[in-house]
């Protein structure tokens, strides 16, 4: 009888301990903001704390949690395993928890949820479970841009480049017909002969400089490459500049604050 007794009170005792080392806080809103309330043993109502139907996400620290819809663990529930969970309406717990108490850790739950979002809290702002919290005057925001976007197209051109050297021989062959018909019109006997002989030389050289530029460079179409710098209106964060306690703090956030922040002991923002 001793032993056994002895033996039930070690087993109790494990559990006890098992149940101590399990830790969940809740939060009114998403992604963890707004009030807060922590627990490592279970609640029968959460009327006593102020979020009954009121709890928007959960960290689970430690150890696995059943949380129910109605007082004293009737009505839907679920398990919820270590993570953080932003929001609770893929599981239909939106505003709807009212008790909450940890379960086994090795026994296996249908109504478990099967993965958290994540294994630790990614919203470094989130008001922590008892936390003494201060409201603090903003003093400036400024709002910083991203950097300037390039844009660029392809477009075709006619550009001036280095003659190579090499005649144009179609041109060569129609200038030097056109300069001997020209020539054989001019003068008589061996005048006109010299003149068709002139015109031939002279076509040719004509014919074959056509489509050079001045100065030894040849015009061609080629495809080029034009860009435009165009200004960034994309805020990428707000500078926030605000005072505590005689000292200025500055923090970087994705939204602009109003005329003040809510801070803790430490000035750290909280929301």
């Amino acid at each position: 009888m001793k032993r056994t007794l002895q033996y039930a009170m070690a087993i109790g005792a494990l559990t006890l301990a098992g149940h101590a080392a399990a830790q969940i806080t809740f939060y009114e809103g998403r992604e963890f903001r707004g009030r807060a309330f922590t627990a490592s043993n279970e609640v029968q109502n959460f009327d006593r704390t102020g979020m009954n139907d009121k709890i928007s996400s959960i960290v689970v620290d430690r150890g696995r949690w059943e949380v129910c819809e109605d007082s004293r663990f009737r009505g839907r529930c679920v398990v919820l395993r270590r993570g953080n969970y932003a929001s609770l309406e893929e599981f239909g717990m939106n505003n709807r928890i009212s008790s909450v108490r940890p379960v086994e850790g090795g026994r296996r739950y249908q109504n478990e949820i099967a993965e958290p979002i994540a294994v630790a809290p990614v919203y470094e702002y989130r008001r922590r479970a008892d936390e003494r919290v201060y409201e603090v005057p903003v003093t400036s925001v400024r709002a910083v841009v991203g950097p300037p976007n390039q844009r660029c197209w392809v477009e075709r051109q006619a550009v001036a480049e280095p003659s190579r050297g090499e005649p144009n021989v179609g041109g060569a062959v129609a200038g030097a017909l056109i300069g001997g018909i020209l020539g054989h019109q001019i003068g008589g006997g061996s005048g006109k002969d010299a003149a068709t002989a002139a015109g031939v030389i002279g076509g040719a050289a004509i014919g074959a400089n056509q489509g050079r530029g001045p100065g030894g460079t040849t015009i061609v179409e080629r495809d080029v490459q034009r860009c435009q710098t165009t200004t960034n209106d994309r805020v990428e964060y707000y500078d926030v500049t605000y005072n505590y306690r005689g000292a200025e703090h500055r923090v970087q956030m994705s939204a602009p604050p109003g005329r003040t922040l809510i801070v803790n002991e430490r000035g750290e923002p909280r929301q």
